[in-house]
């Protein structure tokens, strides 16, 4: 009898193991509120960022533990990493290697990339970095350094969109992280700011 119980338990398992849809998929929608709160944080500096979740982790990012008995807690045990489908988690962008990312970002954006971007001289790009769009128009005295500036902080997006997926988890997203990033820097442009369409060609906005 008692073989005949386990023997049925067995199955069960096996029957709700082929019932489960493990779909870890990269957060679209949770992409792009965290890039526009990023981004949005670096350019418009007169509105204060959000601050840094408590314990370094992103509200959004834990699930509640699943309640409704022993299948529940199966489930638990076969998909420990995985989102259930459906669901929308935040991204998380605070980390002190993401933090560090920012406050470089941000002191570049105050002293030197803002006036690039004003007079011209630098544009977005479509893969989410900066290019120098022309040397002429860049102010006089920056003009000897824009080259190292866009380096610098091509240097950092590149980290950046490795970074935040790293951080959840998810160092394959990069890429993705990366073209939302691309899309929100051209959005949250200022007008008068250049940027690459599709065909790489420089418009004004």
């Amino acid at each position: 009898m008692r073989k005949l119980v386990a023997l049925f338990a067995v199955l069960m398992l096996t029957a709700l193991v082929g019932c489960v849809t493990i779909n870890v998929y990269f957060p679209e929608a949770a992409a792009q509120k965290a890039a526009d709160q990023f981004i949005g944080s670096v350019i418009d500096q007169g509105a204060q960022a959000a601050p840094a979740p408590k314990n370094g982790a992103s509200s959004g990012m834990e699930s509640k533990p699943a309640e409704g008995g022993p299948s529940a807690s199966v489930i638990d045990l076969l998909i420990p990493a995985a989102y259930a489908a459906g669901s929308t988690p935040d991204l998380r962008i605070h980390t002190p290697a993401i933090d560090a990312i920012h406050a470089r970002m941000s002191k570049r954006f105050r002293e030197s990339l803002k006036s690039l971007l004003d007079e011209g001289a630098i544009g977005f790009t479509q893969d989410g970095l900066v290019a120098v769009r022309s040397l002429s128009a860049a102010p006089l005295a920056q003009r000897a350094g824009v080259k190292s500036t866009v380096a610098a902080e091509n240097k950092d997006r590149n980290q950046l969109y490795t970074a935040i997926a790293k951080a959840n988890g998810h160092p394959e997203w990069a890429s993705q992280v990366r073209e939302t990033f691309a899309q929100l820097w051209v959005q949250r442009a200022h007008a008068g700011w250049y940027y690459q369409n599709s065909a790489g060609v420089w418009k004004r906005k």
